[in-house]
C-alpha cells in the first residue's frame, strides 16, 4: 500500500548516538526512495559530537583531535553540506527524510520553519540567504542559533537541522563553528532568559512548523512503526545476505 503523500511522520527518539542515527537515516532513506513510507522527521538529541561537512577545511579543530577526545567529544566526518558544527544534549536535532526537487528551496523552507518556531517562543530570528552559503541557518541579530546541513541522494534527503535550545554553548568556542571565524552562538534560553526545561515544548513547535512549511499533515509515530516500514538492521542484513547468495558465482 502506497504511503499518504500528505503526511509527515514525526518520531521523537530521545538521546541517540550519532552513528546509530546515521544508520537509521540510511534505512529510512532507502524505504522512502521505494515509497515504502511517507516523508519522515526524526527529532532527537546527540551525546557531545563534532560533525564535519563536505565543505570542512583544515584548521576547524585548532586544539587537535586528542584534546577534543579528552573532553569526551567525538569527531565524525559526514556527507552533509556545510562545515563543522557541534551537537550535544539540550540541542534539538531534526532529520527530515523527505523527497526534494529543489535543494536551495528546501533549505530556505527549513530556515523559515525554524524562524517561525522561534517566533512562537518570542525569539525574533531570521535567515540570511543574501549573505551566501556560509551563512545558511538561522540567526538572532548577528548571533547564530540554528545550523542546517543536508545530503541529497536519489531525490531523498538525510541530515537536517540543529537548534540550540538549552545545550552547553562552550564547545562551539573550541572550534571554528560553521567555518565562520569569531561567530557568536546563542540558544533559546540565552535569548529568552528562561530556565532549562524548554526542549520538549520547542521540539513540538518545531516539528509542527516543519510539517506546515512542507505542506504536510503531521502524524506522530513510534520508532517501532518506522522500523516496521523500513526494516530493522537485522532484517536489512539478512536481505542483503540473501541477495548476495542469489548472485552468480
Amino acid at each position: 500500500m502506497s504511503p499518504r503523500r500528505d503526511e509527515l511522520w514525526v518520531c521523537h527518539l530521545g538521546l541517540v548516538d550519532y552513528s546509530e542515527a546515521l544508520e537509521l537515516q540510511g534505512r529510512l532513506r532507502t524505504a522512502r526512495q521505494h515509497d515504502e513510507l511517507p516523508d519522515v522527521l526524526l527529532t532527537l538529541e546527540h551525546p557531545p559530537v563534532y560533525t564535519r561537512g563536505r565543505r570542512s577545511l583544515p584548521g576547524e579543530l585548532p586544539l587537535g583531535e586528542e584534546w577534543y577526545a579528552m573532553q569526551g567529544i567525538e569527531i565524525v566526518q559526514t556527507d552533509r553540506g556545510g562545515k563543522i558544527t557541534f551537537h550535544g544534549p539540550g540541542q534539538l536535532v531534526g532529520y527530515p527524510i523527505v523527497r526534494v526537487d529543489d535543494v536551495v528551496s528546501y533549505v530556505r523552507t527549513l530556515e523559515l520553519a525554524l524562524v517561525a518556531a522561534l517566533a512562537d517562543e518570542g525569539v525574533a530570528a531570521r535567515s540570511r540567504p543574501g549573505d551566501g552559503p556560509a551563512f545558511t541557518g538561522v540567526w538572532v541579530a548577528e548571533r547564530k542559533i540554528a545550523s542546517i546541513g543536508i545530503h541529497l541522494h536519489s531525490g531523498v534527503t538525510t541530515h537536517g537541522f540543529a537548534v540550540n535550545v538549552e545545550n552547553d554553548l562552550e564547545p562551539f568556542s573550541w572550534i571554528v563553528p560553521c567555518g565562520l571565524d569569531e561567530v557568536q552562538m546563542t540558544s533559546l534560553i540565552t535569548e529568552t532568559g528562561r530556565a532549562p526545561g524548554q526542549l520538549r515544548c520547542f521540539r513540538k513547535r518545531a516539528a509542527w512548523r516543519v510539517a506546515e512549511a512542507l505542506g504536510r499533515r503531521q502524524r506522530l509515530v513510534s520508532l517501532a512503526r518506522l522500523e516496521a516500514a523500513a526494516g530493522s538492521p537485522a532484517t536489512a542484513t539478512a536481505s542483503a545476505a540473501a541477495a548476495a547468495a542469489l548472485q552468480p558465482q
